[in-house]
């Protein structure tokens, strides 16, 4: 089961007017991994997250979802697809008019058509999966840490139990030991759910902490997707000086220190 491809593309383009951002890009993840997808400035590391999620038409290419290409769907299959998928935006992107609570029974009571009761108790059970304090739930976002708005809305993206996480910058603006314990729950609810993940990061502890595979998005395309080991000995100017800097070294000692990384 762990060969299962949970994600295909081929050929993927995206384009803004004359600017080209993926070019013929092919990408796999397997069932059960944890992939973090990484690449500088530009590379297009969110255009490709937002494309796979369906909330970006591309130009051209097949993007295949749990087994179904998207494009050959319609409206409700479309709607069921969606509700096997949860996302977490870079800032969170919880509604500020409701409590934390209110937040992630949303899409219990929109899309599962639970009653308000019933959504807010399971919403408490999954604000607990995500190590949120009881108290969190009557919370508005703004009194929320940095650290605990990450975790709220990692509790609404895992609401409907779906098979497949896709996290973009997860770890962004936390402190290292807020960032750190994000990393472990991250890998404790993968290996209960059996969840796969799609994580876009620039966090080199990250990485070596909580991902199976690594890729590298550089000239419009996926440059390499492997293990760490592999992708940090490709020869590649952005991948040496990303690897192999002062931040990479430290990172990478800090998993040998640990134990070493998931993958």
């Amino acid at each position: 089961m762990r060969d299962q491809l949970v994600i295909s593309v081929r050929g993927l383009c995206n384009r803004f007017g004359d600017q080209v951002v993926h070019e013929d890009l092919d990408l796999d993840v397997k069932r059960g991994e944890i992939l973090g997808v990484v690449g500088g400035s530009g590379s297009g590391k969110s255009v490709l997250l937002r494309s796979i999620v369906g909330l970006q038409a591309p130009h051209s290419g097949e993007i295949r979802l749990l087994g179904e290409e998207q494009r050959g769907l319609n409206e409700r299959e479309r709607a069921r697809l969606k509700h096997r998928v949860g996302v977490l935006f870079q800032q969170g992107a919880l509604f500020s008019s409701l409590t934390v609570l209110e937040n992630v029974a949303l899409p219990l009571m929109e899309h599962a058509k639970l009653p308000r009761r019933e959504a807010e108790d399971l919403a408490t059970v999954k604000l607990a999966l995500t190590g949120l304090p009881a108290h969190a739930g009557a919370l508005a976002p703004t009194e929320l840490s940095g650290g605990m708005i990450k975790r709220a809305a990692l509790a609404r993206a895992l609401a409907l139990d779906p098979d497949l996480l896709f996290l973009d910058e997860p770890t962004a603006g936390l402190d290292p030991i807020s960032a750190a314990a994000f990393d472990q729950l991250l890998i404790t609810l993968r290996n209960a759910f059996n969840l796969t993940v799609f994580l876009v990061t620039h966090d080199l502890d990250t990485l070596y902490t909580s991902c199976d595979r690594v890729a590298v998005l550089s000239q419009k395309k996926v440059l390499v997707a492997d293990s760490l080991d592999v992708v940090a000995a490709t020869k590649d100017d952005w991948i040496q000086d990303y690897f192999h800097g002062p931040r990479g070294r430290a990172a990478a000692q800090a998993a040998d220190h640990a134990g070493g990384h998931t993958g």
